[in-house]
């Protein structure tokens, strides 16, 4: 009878792939993670910044007042958070039928903004207004 020596544990080449695939695996794991963050925050911010641009219009239209291009923030409520209005007369160069009717109507971009402009969310409407 042949006596075999038995050999328990794993080799080092062994232990070494397994450690590889590991570190793959934690490196793709991880980025994902990362990306999942960075979506997420921008998902926040792209629902609370069409909220607050909806609030904003809404004020714009209940005051009754004359718009003009003007900016501000959202005070404690929304912190780190800011607008910006612009009203001018829109720019029909692209359409001659619609030129005379320029006089008549303002164009009236709002934006909604991080501090640093790191992301931003910009509105367009068009107000029809009386003549005088």
């Amino acid at each position: 009878m042949v006596m075999r020596k038995r050999h328990d544990g794993f080799t080092l080449l062994e232990v070494m792939v397994a450690i590889s695939i590991l570190a793959i695996a934690l490196t793709v794991l991880l980025g994902n993670q990362g990306q999942s963050l960075r979506l997420a925050e921008e998902s926040r911010f792209a629902f609370t910044a069409s909220l607050l641009i909806k609030e904003k219009f809404a004020e714009l239209a209940l005051s009754g007042e004359e718009l003009f291009t003007t900016e501000g923030d959202f005070g404690d409520d929304y912190p780190g958070y800011f607008w910006t209005l612009a009203v001018e007369s829109p720019d029909f160069e692209d359409y001659p039928v619609l030129a005379g009717a320029a006089q008549f109507i303002q164009q009236i971009d709002l934006k909604v903004f991080t501090e640093g402009e790191q992301q931003a969310l910009n509105v367009r409407r068009f107000k029809l207004v009386g003549t005088k």
